[in-house]
């Protein structure tokens, strides 16, 4: 005879059943209590901590402001200076090339008299209106630069008014020849140059030689109010002085 099969059930006394389930109950509060206390204890040392953080960040946004302001303001001030730097060596270039300008009128000035000084020394003749000298120098257009200076000594007081031509003499096609004030110019009529100088005056300007021209020299006519002037210089002379 086969043994009875064990049951699938047990019989459990109630209250152990009962007590069970309040012990897991019990277990359950205490962890969820436990869960609260450790939630409670983190915010209390936290939160200290984050309002502290967030202050420190609020502090640190202020000082990084004020940062990026000073450096805007130091940009500036570095533009600024740049810019002002740079108009203080246009500034001082400029001053520069004035007083060269100032030196070069006073060397000028200084042959002047220096000049003046030979012509109305006390050991020099004084002479009327005349001219002192005529120089002539080729440019590279083929025409040729002059400068005649005329000088008067004589009367101190009086002014020297007039118009100033001249001729240039030499040989054409195997011929004497003359270049008279207009050829020169190249213009019909033209107009001789105006002077008006108490003690002496420079006078400039160009002229053109005809091709086939071989020049020999210069004569140079004055007419003033109260003078008629004629003159004659070496053409060689003339050239050597303009620097040929």
């Amino acid at each position: 005879m086969s043994a009875p099969a064990p049951s699938r059930f047990r019989v459990v006394p109630r209250d152990a059943a009962v007590r069970r389930r309040g012990a897991s109950l019990l277990f359950g509060l205490a962890w969820a209590g436990s869960l609260v206390a450790m939630w409670f204890a983190a915010s209390y040392t936290a939160a200290p901590r984050l309002a502290k953080a967030d202050a420190n960040r609020v502090q640190a946004e202020r000082e990084l402001a004020i940062v990026r302001g000073e450096l805007r303001n130091l940009r500036q001030r570095e533009s600024t200076l740049t810019r002002s730097d740079q108009i203080s060596r246009a500034a001082n270039a400029e001053v520069q090339d004035a007083l060269a300008e100032r030196d070069e009128e006073i060397a000028a000035l200084r042959a002047d008299v220096a000049f003046y000084e030979r012509l109305v020394g006390s050991t020099s003749q004084r002479k009327g209106l005349s001219v002192h000298v005529a120089e002539f120098a080729p440019e590279a257009g083929g025409t040729w630069r002059y400068q005649i200076m005329l000088t008067q000594t004589l009367n101190r007081g009086a002014i020297s008014q007039g118009q100033m031509r001249f001729a240039v003499e030499g040989v054409r096609e195997g011929k004497l020849a003359a270049v008279q004030w207009d050829e020169l110019h190249q213009q019909r009529s033209a107009p001789g140059q105006t002077y008006s100088f108490r003690y002496f005056q420079q006078l400039d300007g160009n002229v053109m030689l005809p091709p086939g021209f071989t020049p020999q020299r210069v004569k140079v006519t004055l007419n003033g109010g109260d003078a008629a002037v004629e003159q004659a210089f070496d053409w060689k002379t003339a050239t050597a002085a303009g620097g040929k």
